[in-house]
């Protein structure tokens, strides 16, 4: 009879399990379908107002068929996927309700100059024909999405006007005289010869009359929107919180970038303190280097010295290129896990490197044949310093973004689609910033230049702990913001102006950098303090990389279960 029982009690523990993980399945499966059905409609989506309405709904519907879940009866991979799409079903229904669809605008991106990432080398006709239907999609998208922002406009939640100088450029590049001189049209340049001369003229063809009588239209519009409508109804103050319900978005933005619990008081005094770290190291560096002049003496010489710039767009990239391969060769010492997938090092589109940052990874999507790209802003020389590049492309290419984002394309069917796709800043941005504290360990850094810039990125990092709590919930000014930055880093005036506006039009990301980075490193030195001399590099870093994206909650806990099954070893 015990017997009996037993196997009935084991079987219905089973079932449980098995039911909690089937249910999982579905949920996911749901989500999953949902956006590709959406992307098979058209190719740029389906921004109405109506369509946004009834995703939200369909995520805080979706949540709560996951919340019934019990989640003590799943595996540990389950778990992590069953919080990390709690995670985004949540915010993507707060996003909604903070009616964060009405403000697609950003400083140095938005909803028309984010089309440039469409932009990309075709290598086949399928790829060919996919492009020519983004072109042909992009004037309906254009005017939802202005749909979207006047109702931004008339509820107080544009943003300031002091971010779009020099805006223009987004857009006016894009009205061409000539459609084959048009960006838009340059993927067509450089079709492959193997398709034939006629099918690339048939190609070409569809594509000069996609850009004449849909992109440069559409451009001539979106000119017209900024200059008559949008520039004349901006808002005042910077702060998001001086727009309605803004402290409470603020707040949002905070929980969701950082994905912990902190208020923007504890985030300023985060950021203060890791300011006075740095600046002491960066004192150092000045006192090695026997300059008798002060810190802002140093700092102005760092920005004016010719030798420390490239004198052309060319030798910049060659630069960048020559450090990439120095990482790709430490690699193997440091990772047992590398990415399948390579990267190739380009210049930021000269359509939006006026307003752009000084780099940035571009990845690819899911199963893509191309390569990703480690973008490097070659506009105006004087504010590409050459002793932060090897920072910078740590960050950006490896073992920063191009490392964590491709073996997390690459984990194949280990976790759920979505996971693979996942983007979440506080481990993304977190990683890249501890890419760049590695790069030091590989000796990367070769002078005492390269050591300062690489503190001085990291001083840039903890800068943004200070001013964007600053500008969004102590009522800073756009001149203090810029002035705490110049008086603590050596970032070119230019890149710090970019910087700044990027802060009060994307209200929290900036927070992920360091807040992600302190996380990792604070693990890294739990780790290495439990196991002593049994610590090793390479299985920390696939600790941490191996389940994909998560947050930073769920780091921990990993970390912390993995030094629990350590000690029973």
């Amino acid at each position: 009879m015990k017997k009996i029982l037993l196997f009935i009690l084991i079987t219905f523990i089973s079932c449980n399990k098995n039911n909690s993980a089937s249910e999982l399945s579905r949920i996911i499966k749901q989500f999953e379908n949902y956006d590709s059905n959406t992307k098979e409609k058209s190719p740029l989506g389906d921004y109405s107002e109506e369509n946004i309405k009834k995703y939200a709904l369909f995520c805080e519907n979706l949540l709560t068929d996951l919340n019934k879940i019990n989640f003590n009866k799943l595996s540990d991979n389950d778990k992590i996927s069953y919080e990390l799409l709690g995670f985004i079903l949540k915010f993507k229904k707060l996003d909604y309700d903070f009616k964060k669809h009405w403000n697609p605008i950003l400083s140095d991106s938005g909803f028309h100059s984010s089309l440039t990432y469409r932009v990309k080398p075709l290598t086949n006709k399928k790829s060919a024909l996919k492009y020519l239907k983004i072109l042909k999609a992009i004037p309906k998208y254009i005017e939802q999405q202005k749909i979207l922002i006047k109702k931004g406009l008339n509820a107080g939640m544009g943003q300031p006007l002091i971010i779009f100088k020099g805006y223009e450029s987004t857009y006016n590049k894009h009205i061409t005289d000539n459609a084959e001189e048009n960006f838009y049209f340059s993927p067509f340049l450089t079709l492959p010869k193997s398709l034939g001369n006629q099918t690339i003229d048939s190609l070409k063809k569809a594509g000069k009359d996609a850009v004449e009588n849909d992109i440069i239209p559409t451009f001539k519009d979106v000119k017209l929107f900024f200059e008559k409508e949008y520039f004349l109804n901006t808002r005042k103050k910077i702060g998001v919180s001086n727009t309605p319900n803004g402290i409470n978005f603020y707040q949002n933005r905070i929980d969701y970038y950082t994905t912990l619990d902190y208020t923007p008081k504890e985030i300023h005094d985060i950021g203060l303190n890791e300011v006075k770290r740095i600046k002491k190291k960066m004192l150092q560096i000045i006192n090695d280097l026997n300059y008798k002049k002060g810190f802002d003496s140093f700092i102005n010489f760092l920005r004016t010295d010719p030798q420390f710039y490239s004198k052309s767009p060319k030798n910049l990239l060659i630069n960048a290129r020559n450090i990439s391969k120095k990482l790709d060769e430490q690699l193997p010492r440091y990772f047992k896990t590398l990415p399948r997938k390579p990267y190739g090092v380009a210049a930021v589109p000269e359509s939006i490197a006026p307003k752009y940052t000084a780099g940035r990874y571009v990845g690819t999507s899911l199963n893509s044949s191309e390569p990703g790209y480690y973008w490097v802003n070659t506009y105006d020389l004087k504010s590409r310093p050459l002793y932060s590049l090897p920072a910078l492309t740590a960050h950006e290419a490896v073992p920063g973004h191009h490392l964590q984002g491709s073996l997390n394309n690459e984990l194949s069917n280990s976790i759920p689609k979505f996971r693979r796709n996942l983007y979440l800043s506080a481990f993304g941005e977190g990683w890249g910033l501890y890419s760049e504290f590695l790069a030091e360990e590989m000796g990367i850094y070769e002078t005492p230049y390269e050591h300062f810039g690489k503190l001085t990125y990291e001083m840039w990092r903890a800068c943004r702990l200070v001013v964007d709590t600053g500008i969004h919930a102590f009522g800073w000014s756009r001149d203090q913001a810029v002035n705490f930055m110049k008086s603590n880093t050596a970032l070119s005036i230019h890149e710090i102006n970019t910087e700044i506006d990027r802060y009060i039009s994307w209200p929290g990301q900036a927070l992920a950098y360091k807040i992600g980075e302190l996380k990792i490193r604070s693990l890294r030195k739990k780790v290495e303090k439990t196991l002593g001399q049994n610590f090793d590099i390479r299985e920390f870093h696939e600790l941490i990389l191996e389940k994909g994206t998560v947050t930073l909650t769920i780091l921990e806990r990993r970390i912390n279960q993995y030094l629990e099954k350590r000690k029973l070893e």
